[in-house]
């Protein structure tokens, strides 16, 4: 179960930079009103949330750690906000920037949460 859990850590990490780069990439379109969603940021998006759950599934199964439910609940919300955002503008172009900035802004406020909430 322990191989299973970093393996899917990794892969929660290569979504993270899939969401976060696609993101950082357009900064300047962006503020000049041309950003898109692009691919990255749909992939990255979907490896986050499936990943993210089965983790948990994963944790709570193997018994392999004692888990936090609040921090879980405010994670998978924040992840489901950044999922309906890129999925509803991923075929706008451009994509509202307010959106993009929004997706940006839940994305390193969920690496906060994951890093900072003991």
């Amino acid at each position: 179960m322990e191989i299973l859990r970093t393996i899917l850590l990794i892969l929660h990490f290569i979504g993270l930079a899939s969401l976060l780069g696609g993101f950082l990439v357009q900064v300047k379109a962006i503020g000049a009103g041309r950003g898109t969603v692009v691919p990255a940021m749909v992939h990255g998006a979907l490896t986050q949330l499936v990943t993210g759950l089965l983790l948990v599934a994963t944790i709570q199964i193997g018994d392999l750690d004692e888990l936090n439910n609040a921090k879980l609940a405010v994670k998978l919300v924040v992840a489901i906000v950044i999922t309906v955002l890129v999925f509803v503008y991923r075929r706008k172009a451009p994509a509202p920037s307010w959106a993009l900035w929004s997706i940006g802004a839940l994305t390193v406020a969920n690496i906060a949460v994951a890093v900072a909430w003991r």
